[in-house]
């Protein structure tokens, strides 16, 4: 297959296989959280095919509610995945888009999705969360959403001999590729509200561009059958972006369209908890540690003019902040 038809694939498929060359990465994100919060755990499978040929697949384990992790190695031989859809293979583990089998010591056991996935939608115009950036074939790092959300069921064994049963759980799946994670970047996931069944996906990163950089962010609520979005693309703005060692608060403003039309405003407030540690690539290796948390709370604001037309909180919500923070809260959004 050419270049430009592998390239082709990626934007239109972006859940699948990519079967990227030296000095990359691919990485899916399975979040699964039992129906009373008490089971929070994530399962990361991917691939990192350094540029000296020291390939490497992996399998990452992350207990979010004790925050124990897990870096499970397996040669790069061991790995496949589909070219669309979602369908990979790590050793003896499986994950899919109805579900994954896995086998490990401190998680074993089949979990599946009984509800379809939710991906953020494809256009030609704004192909996944990335919008018309996931054109440009130079990005560092580049992220889909492969579900908002998805009901689940199934049980597994953990270590201590305990059982996690995620009847009823919700669940939610992204994935990452490219040559390596941002140098500095936030990232923020819930989708166990209290009062409704939303979904919220946020992220901030230093962005290379030509030289230079910038600050830019995606944002996506999902609720009630319609997705909020706020994005550089979109030419949204951060009226707020603050960060102290125990809260992330972030306000958002879209772009001012058709005059006489209130802007709509997103208000993020998240607390800073603990978490375990997990790998992320850098383009020499697969070995920075990146914290993570899947024990925040985040409270969701969503006005129309001076309206508020949602409002909610989450529990069992992810947080990561990462890399040259400082540097991202001053390095200004693109224009």
């Amino acid at each position: 297959m050419t270049q430009l038809a592998t390239f082709l694939r990626t934007v239109w498929h972006p859940e699948g296989g990519h079967a990227l060359g030296a000095g990359s990465f691919e990485g899916w994100y399975f979040k699964v959280v039992s129906s009373d919060l008490r089971h929070k755990w994530a399962l990361i499978p991917g691939i990192f095919r350094g540029v000296d040929g020291a390939d490497e697949a992996f399998v990452q384990v992350l207990d979010g509610t004790n925050g124990r992790s897990w870096y499970h190695r397996f040669p790069a031989s061991e790995f496949s995945a589909a070219a669309t859809g979602v369908d990979i293979r790590v050793g003896p583990h499986h994950f899919s888009s109805t579900g994954f089998t896995v086998d490990f010591p401190e998680f074993a056991g089949q979990v599946r999705f009984t509800s379809p996935l939710d991906p953020w939608p494809i256009t030609p115009l704004s192909p996944g969360v990335m919008g018309w950036y996931s054109w440009v074939p130079s990005m560092e790092c580049y992220h889909g959403v492969c579900s908002f959300g998805h009901a689940l069921a199934g049980s597994v064994r953990l270590a201590e001999g305990d059982v996690a049963d995620f009847a009823g759980g919700r669940g939610y799946m992204e994935k990452d590729w490219g040559q390596a994670f941002p140098a500095g970047y936030l990232w923020l996931h819930a989708n166990t509200f209290a009062n409704s069944d939303a979904s919220l996906m946020a992220s901030v990163a230093l962005i290379p561009w030509r030289g230079r950089e910038f600050r830019g962010f995606i944002v996506g609520l999902r609720e009630s059958g319609r997705l909020h979005r706020f994005a550089t693309y979109t030419g949204a703005r951060s009226e707020q972006l603050q960060l102290t060692d125990d809260h992330l608060t972030w306000t958002l403003r879209s772009r001012l369209g058709i005059p006489g039309r209130p802007r709509t405003t997103l208000t993020l407030q998240a607390e800073r908890r603990s978490g375990g540690l997990l790998h992320a690539p850098i383009r020499t290796e697969m070995h920075k540690r990146v914290e993570e948390t899947m024990n925040s709370r985040v409270e969701v604001t969503l006005r129309v003019g001076r309206e508020v037309v949602y409002a909610d909180t989450a529990d069992a919500a992810c947080l990561e902040v990462h890399g040259e923070t400082d540097r991202l809260l001053a390095t200004s959004e693109r224009r």
